[in-house]
């Protein structure tokens, strides 16, 4: 999901669920100092200084400035979250809690809302959204009222939704990166009153980035992506009780973003003769051309009735994707081996219904009570080809068509009692039953029929918060988060992996010691059991899915954000994050061969770091404005820095430590209408891993996209 220019403020924030800027902010503060965020991360309206939650709430200038491209890029504003990627599918991690599935079925352990709708299917969390809001990032087990699966935490990207008042923006950029390719981001957004009691939105992007890795088999490039996103929202205010909102959208997206090449030139292929191996950074030699296409839909709608002492709100979510992937499975331009996932391809659906009840009364009890159902169907085809031997050798074809079902239901509720005016506790609980579903058909061959396990787990949380000064409080919290087992989507055999479980212990302070400054603080310790972890199989281009027995994660985060003079704004964070598998004596480990490829080995990773979990992260963003002229020209900037991030669990490959820098220059109108940019993003043009993947043919590599530098404008009305 990309983000593009700041939303305009909500006027009838109380109309709006997903209102950002309190009103109630004092004078002084609204003027001088700190905007007062409401978010949603609790499924209430609450202020983001007074949640017992460690958030990271964003609004959209925020990202605009800092240089967020799209949701993985929150890695280098959110402290503690690392934005992975497997070829593929969206992989987040917070806090060292992540997936590393390559199943459609199999959702990551860091779920993804849009509008608090939830996104299940991770190849498809990369669309592009014309106009946000804000983004919200909750650390840590989310095991009562809000997050499915979500031991690790969630990213809830909120749209606005319609406005009764005409308004709209049109942007584009146009930049360029490596080998003279081209990015082109073109966004419009309009939204307006139908009748008094209907209003309406639409947006629309198209993006389009031009291949820039050098291919050294075919000539030209490989690695670019277009993308096509049409959304709309309807909102029907049928009466001051009664509130809908039904939102529409389609994506396309057609690239070859899974192009690879060999990790320090580890392939197989280069055993023969001919072999192409890339000497540098976004080359490749693949012999098959990468292929990364999906088609969308998504259709949601929102409801809230105000009961008088209660609020009965709904949501609906459907979704329905297909996903095309081919990719080469020996990185080099001798033919291996190849994994095609369209025969058919990957195709998923899903439906979720969630009602909750919310106490709205005043008083010292609130509380929240709600029920919620999720169904996904998934079916691949998969072809697996190989040929290990090289060429002249006899070649292999499998075909895979596993179809995978869950279905799942649970309770929850949650309360906060203010046991005097300074000291609340918050007590939660969810009881969640989950069937899953699995049948997997080998070269025509229906293998076990089909196979299916149920599960089911009570979660729970406790928080204590002290208000201890007007704008300040302390909380410490005690949670527990769960995910289901899961069946692997290569396995010729009906067995699904254990359950992971999580119990986090967490202590925090936020407060605003200063009208222009703000501090957040979190410290954390997790006990992590059972983790479900993925690797290549020794045998060739299928995939183990086992337990990692248990895992020790413990750090901190602090935030803090100044707007120093009326002029001058400062976002900075810093994260600390010790995750060790305390307990993981059978490890799917891979050792590189004198000749290319790797040697399969099982080994003991007790001790290891967890992969994509990088020890220490930093991150320092700035903005400062000047008003010249007939307008205000502005910098921006932003420097990320992470420590070695590991790959696999024997630590064997890594990123070594890096830093990206990405700044904006820009020019506003005095009638805030027009807004000019000169931007970049990797100013320093780093070669950062976005991935390593191991194999018994090779360890490749994808890297993060090279230096970006262009223009852009944008027209608001």
């Amino acid at each position: 999901m990309a983000f593009s220019s700041p939303a305009l403020a909500q006027s009838e924030g109380a109309g709006n669920p997903q209102a950002t800027v309190s009103n109630e902010a004092t004078p002084e503060r609204a003027e001088n100092g700190l905007e007062d965020i409401v978010v949603t991360a609790t499924r209430r309206e609450e202020r983001l200084q007074t949640i017992p939650v460690a958030v990271t709430a964003l609004t959209s200038e925020a990202i605009e400035s800092s240089g967020v491209q799209d949701v993985r890029s929150l890695t280098q504003v959110v402290p503690g979250f690392f934005g992975g990627k497997n070829i593929g599918l969206f992989l987040p991690v917070i806090r060292g809690v992540g997936s590393s599935s390559v199943s459609a079925a199999d959702e990551a352990n860091v779920a993804t809302y849009i509008d608090g709708v939830y996104q299940p299917d991770p190849y498809s969390t990369f669309v592009d959204l014309a106009e946000v809001e804000r983004v919200e990032v909750l650390r840590g087990p989310q095991g009562t009222v809000f997050g499915r699966n979500a031991t690790g935490g969630l990213i809830n990207v909120i749209t606005p939704d319609p406005s009764f008042e005409l308004r709209g923006n049109i942007s584009a950029r146009y930049g360029r990166l490596r080998n003279d390719a081209s990015d082109l981001d073109a966004k419009a957004y309009v939204t307006g009153g139908l009748t008094e009691t209907l209003a309406a939105d639409l947006s629309v992007v198209y993006r389009k980035t031009d291949d820039y890795i050098t291919d050294l088999v075919r000539g030209g490039n490989l690695g670019g992506n277009r993308i096509f996103n049409l959304r709309g929202k309807l909102l029907w205010e049928a009466s001051d009780a009664a509130r809908f909102v039904l939102t529409a959208e389609y994506a396309d997206q057609d690239g070859s973003t899974n192009t690879t090449q060999p990790f320090n030139g580890n392939t197989a292929g280069r055993r023969f003769a001919g072999a192409v191996v890339p000497a540098k950074a976004w080359q490749s030699s693949v012999d098959t051309v990468p292929v990364l296409d999906f088609k969308r839909f998504n259709l949601a709608l929102r409801t809230r009735f105000d009961l008088g002492s209660v609020n009965l709100e709904t949501t609906t979510g459907y979704m329905h994707t297909r996903t095309i992937q081919v990719t080469d499975s020996d990185a080099s331009n001798i033919f291996l081996g190849v994994v095609s996932a369209n025969e058919p391809n990957i195709n998923t659906k899903s439906l979720s219904q969630e009602i909750r009840l919310l106490s709205t009364a005043p008083g010292p009890f609130q509380w929240l009570i709600g029920l919620y159902g999720f169904r996904l169907d998934s079916e691949s085809g998969l072809r697996i080809l190989s040929r290990p031997a090289g060429p002249g050798t006899v070649q292999t074809s499998t075909s895979l068509n596993p179809t995978l079902k869950t279905t799942s239901y649970s309770g929850f509720g949650e309360g906060t009692y203010r046991i005097v005016p300074q000291l609340f506790l918050t007590l939660g609980v969810r009881y969640t039953w989950e069937q899953r579903k699995f049948e997997q058909i080998a070269n025509g061959v229906n293998l076990f029929g089909e196979a299916s396990r149920s599960f089911d787990k009570v979660t729970y949380r406790g928080a204590l918060r002290y208000e201890f000064a007007d704008s300040a409080n302390v909380y410490a919290t005690y949670g527990t988060g769960y995910k289901s087992g899961v069946y692997n989507f290569t396995s010729t055999t009906p067995t699904p992996v254990d359950p992971e479980t999580i119990d986090a212990y967490e202590v925090g302070l936020k407060v605003d010691p200063l009208s222009w400054l703000r501090m957040n603080l979190s410290t954390y310790y997790y006990d992590y059991q059972n983790l479900q972890v993925v690797a290549r199989a020794s045998s060739g281009n299928t995939f183990i899915l086992q337990n990692a027995a248990s895992a020790e994660i413990y750090g901190g985060e602090i935030e803090l954000t100044a707007a120093v003079t009326r002029h001058l704004k400062i976002r900075a964070s810093a994260a600390y994050t010790h995750s060790e598998y305390k307990d993981f004596p059978n490890a799917q480990g891979f050792v590189p061969l004198p000749l290319g490829g790797n040697s399969s080995v099982s080994e003991d990773a007790s001790g290891n770091q967890l992969t994509r979990s990088p020890e220490s992260s930093l991150a320092l963003g700035a903005v400062w404005t000047k008003e010249i002229a007939n307008g205000t020209f502005g910098i921006a900037g932003n420097v990320y820095h992470s420590s070695r991030v590991y790959f696999d669990f024997a630590n064997r490959f890594s990123q070594k430590p890096y830093t990206l820098v990405s700044g904006e220059l820009s020019y506003t109108t005095s009638n805030d209408n027009w807004r000019f940019t000169v931007w970049a993003t990797n100013l320093t043009n780093q070669q950062v891993y976005r991935e390593i993947r191991n194999g018994p043919l090779t360890t490749d590599v994808t890297y993060e996209s090279p230096r970006r530098v262009g223009v852009g404008a944008s027209y608001r009305f």
